[in-house]
């Protein structure tokens, strides 16, 4: 979860010489993340030419300003990204610029836009800092369950009504940290058009309230593809088990995954605690679910 004491896990494996590999990001543009994200393998296969914009998203709330990244050609699936607490900031537009080098029309949505225009922190503005989690958390207490399946509709019916769209194909989402219960509530808000939905080190999928997440699992034939940290699973290791039994009673095909080593935040390339072994791992298993899901 985005919370107090997951950051306390953070802070204090990374005093004891934990072997989380960082980089610092923080004065870094969307260009100069994105060129250290891409493995040099990467480098040498074939990518998309791309056509970004910054655009204005009608809601039934208000407009969000959003980033929409395609392929400067032809017509491809649709992917809605959902960031974690920090917002709509460089690292995921550079994030939602690779995935629409690899052949998605992509769009990277600012959740706080109820509130304040992104980027919502500052390059260097961390979680563990109090001032930041009290302007933060407030914010994110208003996408309940109804408002981020409202949401999602709007920001589908906007990715589905662009040229670069293939409205004959799936739409995928992926979320991370708070964006976790995000993809599961689109893919229930939306379940005609959500193909498949991904989580990386989610929070809050379980729990004991009538709006758990996982409750909503059966409303939705999305295949999906959940991602956790390691620390957040010794916090909850319950969680995974109620997932994996809810997508098997519903028929729903799912994997779900423990990553060795990682904290939660593991997978953005701005975030103190980012892994990029396996932050890649978990990329190229999204590839995978999107390349077999979104027919």
């Amino acid at each position: 979860m985005c919370d107090e004491l997951t950051e306390k896990d953070n802070a204090a494996y990374e005093r004891l010489g934990g072997t989380v590999n960082r980089r610092d990001f923080s004065k870094l543009g969307t260009a100069g993340i994105l060129s250290l994200m891409l493995p040099s393998p990467a480098l040498g296969r074939d990518h998309h030419e791309v056509a970004e914009s910054d655009v204005d998203v009608p809601m039934a709330n208000g407009v969000s300003d959003s980033y929409f990244v395609r392929p400067s050609g032809g017509r491809h699936p649709g992917v809605l990204m959902w960031p974690d607490i920090r917002g709509l900031r460089p690292a995921f537009r550079a994030m939602g610029k690779r995935l629409a080098m690899e052949g998605y029309s992509v769009l990277v949505v600012n959740p706080f836009y109820r509130d304040a225009k992104a980027p919502v922190v500052a390059p260097g503005e961390s979680f563990r800092d109090p001032d930041v989690r009290s302007r933060l958390i407030p914010m994110a207490r208003k996408l309940t369950q109804d408002a981020a399946m409202s949401d999602a509709r709007d920001y589908i019916r906007f990715l589905d009504a662009q040229a670069s769209t293939d409205t004959s194909r799936k739409v995928g989402t992926m979320g991370y940290c708070m964006g976790g219960p995000l993809i599961m509530r689109t893919a229930a808000a939306v379940p005609e058009r959500v193909g498949a939905a991904a989580s990386f080190h989610g929070g809050g999928l379980v729990t004991d309230r009538p709006d758990s997440p996982h409750l909503l699992i059966p409303q939705s034939p999305a295949h999906v593809l959940h991602a956790v940290a390691e620390n957040d699973d010794e916090r909850n290791p319950t969680a995974k088990t109620v997932l994996a039994e809810s997508y098997r009673a519903a028929g729903i095909p799912a994997e779900i995954e423990v990553y060795a080593g990682t904290l939660h935040g593991w997978c953005p390339p701005d975030s103190q605690v980012y892994n990029e072994a396996q932050a890649e791992r978990a990329w190229s298993r999204t590839l995978a679910l999107f390349e077999g899901a979104l027919a």
